[in-house]
């Protein structure tokens, strides 16, 4: 997929404020400082699209930007670190949920996760959240040019002994780096697979 333009469309905390679901989205969400915002820019080939931070949790409403008037981009915000009060981060998670759950035409949610660290329970409540309400999502590591190929694999297979703990088998998974750009090619293609079947689905 090449992607030739991408705009913001608007941000909000209301479902009923979204853009009308007429198109293909794709979410991206994952725990503070993750690198969401950098990854993001990484795929859509825009450094300023979403804004990047030094302080996690920055991102506080659902960022709705427009990939080559076809399909939606989503930008969550992060849970986890955010210095937030707790009534903000309820907040938060009342139209995270809402969202992800209500979303007709919500396809994937691309849960993103720190390559360098082991499985954070956080993470793992969140997907396992996903899957007991039927919340289509692909796991997609971060930061993976922070460390060695060795321990890269390592840490993948910690992961998918984890999963597997609890899964019967893993979603789709992607490895991605925003410094050199590892991982984009699959990622949006991916993401194309999925457009076509949902373009043939509306036939």
């Amino acid at each position: 997929m090449i992607i030739k333009d991408a705009k913001f469309v608007i941000s909000n905390t209301d479902l009923d404020k979204c853009p009308t679901p007429d198109k293909a989205e794709y979410a991206f969400i994952g725990r503070s400082n993750v690198g969401k915002s950098s990854l993001i820019n990484m795929l859509t080939n825009n450094g300023k699209l979403a804004k990047t931070s030094g302080r996690p949790g920055k991102t506080q409403l659902i960022n709705h930007f427009l990939i080559n008037d076809e399909w939606y981009l989503v930008d969550l915000p992060g849970y986890g670190f955010a210095k937030a009060s707790k009534e903000s981060r309820f907040k938060w998670t009342q139209f995270i949920q809402d969202y992800l759950m209500n979303r007709e035409n919500l396809l994937n949610t691309f849960v993103l996760l720190d390559a360098r660290l082991p499985p954070q329970k956080i993470d793992l409540e969140f997907m396992n959240w996903c899957g007991h309400n039927g919340i289509s999502f692909s796991m997609v590591f971060t930061k993976i040019d922070k460390l060695s190929s060795t321990a890269l694999q390592k840490n993948l297979a910690v992961y998918r002994k984890e999963m597997l703990k609890v899964w019967e088998e893993l979603p789709p998974v992607f490895t991605s780096s925003s410094t050199s750009k590892f991982g984009r090619e699959k990622i949006l293609n991916y993401i194309d697979q999925i457009n076509v079947l949902y373009a043939e689905s509306k036939k």
